[in-house]
């Protein structure tokens, strides 16, 4: 398939109609992952805090359906859409699966995405910043429960293109004790 096809260009997407014309930010990759999904696959590094910060985080890893172990993981993703949802299906070492869902609500800037990930709900706003995607953590749920504005972990979310590969980097930290988890690395697509 040329995917450089004006034809190809003009698919739309639950991610395209969300960010409306803004879409034409993102690193033409992005766009084109986002269009007509895809599978990334690469190395990346998982970590966690010390003390406190790392017990906090292996729980947060393990409520997630992340590894517990730090180190080296592979990581495959799986990336697709439906006319009204967004899924990311990731499989850590062959195994240990994490699938998210995320429904859209509004539009960008003001819009948000509801990220389901077992029984944890963010909402999550986006900034574009050099063709790159990151995300912004607004509110959270633990089940129905909302989790207290005080009481939310700091997130750094994103993914941005260079050199041809998808760079990605998640972290959550609290005040106080500093970051809990983060992990990340460069992943290639395989299709």
């Amino acid at each position: 398939v040329d995917r450089s096809s004006p034809f190809i260009r003009m698919i739309d997407s639950v991610v395209s109609r969300w960010f409306g014309p803004a879409f034409d930010q993102l690193d033409p990759l992005l766009q084109d992952l986002h269009r007509h999904g895809g599978r990334l696959e690469g190395d990346i590094e998982l970590s966690f805090g010390r003390g406190l910060a790392g017990l906090l985080g292996r729980r947060l890893a393990r409520k997630m359906g992340l590894p517990t172990q730090p180190g080296n993981h592979r990581l495959a993703v799986d990336i697709s859409h439906d006319p009204s949802t967004l899924y990311w299906d990731r499989c850590f070492d062959g195994g240990q699966r994490m699938a998210s869902v995320f429904q859209p609500a509004g539009h960008w800037p003001d819009g948000f995405w509801i990220e389901r990930t077992g029984a944890i709900e963010l909402r999550l706003g986006v900034e574009l910043v050099n063709g790159g995607w990151f995300w912004r953590l607004r509110s959270a749920r633990i089940g129905r429960l909302p989790v207290p504005r005080w009481g939310l972990p700091r997130s750094e979310a994103g993914k941005i293109v260079v050199d041809g590969r998808y760079r990605f980097f998640v972290a959550f930290s609290l005040p106080l004790l500093g970051r809990l988890l983060c992990y990340g690395g460069d992943l290639s697509r395989q299709d």
